[in-house]
């Protein structure tokens, strides 16, 4: 079994495992969601959707109730959840560290099991995505 460091952010996600407290970590896996680096421009028509009255003959404008940008956080982040519980589920995982920006750690944390949360060792409120494995291990505990 393993540590687990989950590092984060709307448009990338990145694994970690450490194999003891005091490990280095290693990288096993980099995962992109390029939509989530979009603009809201590139994500949906300028234009609100048009729909007919439910009486009579007009149509009016739809407003967009949810933000693109945060729909695809959203679904991001459900995906790494899912993920996160398989490992979680195959018994390979016996603490977790997460590290992302708070609002993508709000959406985490939304879609995270009971049992998956209860794994959860520390919350890191920073987008170090981009940062190598030696500094991001330095943002964690030195005891795992």
């Amino acid at each position: 079994m393993a540590i687990l460091v989950v590092v984060a952010d709307a448009g990338r996600a990145r694994f970690f495992t450490a194999d003891s407290p005091t490990a280095a970590l290693v990288e096993d896996e980099d995962r992109l969601h390029p939509e989530g680096r979009l603009h809201v421009s590139e994500m949906a028509s300028d234009e609100p959707g048009r729909t007919f009255e439910s009486h009579g003959d007009g149509q009016h404008a739809m407003g967009n109730k949810v933000d693109p940008k945060r729909q695809e956080a959203i679904r991001f982040a459900k995906l790494l959840c899912d993920d996160m519980e398989a490992r979680r589920n195959k018994g390979r995982v016996d603490g977790v560290y997460v590290v992302a920006p708070p609002q993508f750690l709000g959406e985490l944390r939304d879609h995270m099991s009971d049992p998956l949360r209860q794994l959860v060792k520390d919350e890191i409120h920073k987008d170090l995505t981009e940062h190598g494995a030696a500094d991001i291990r330095g943002h964690l505990p030195e005891h795992l």
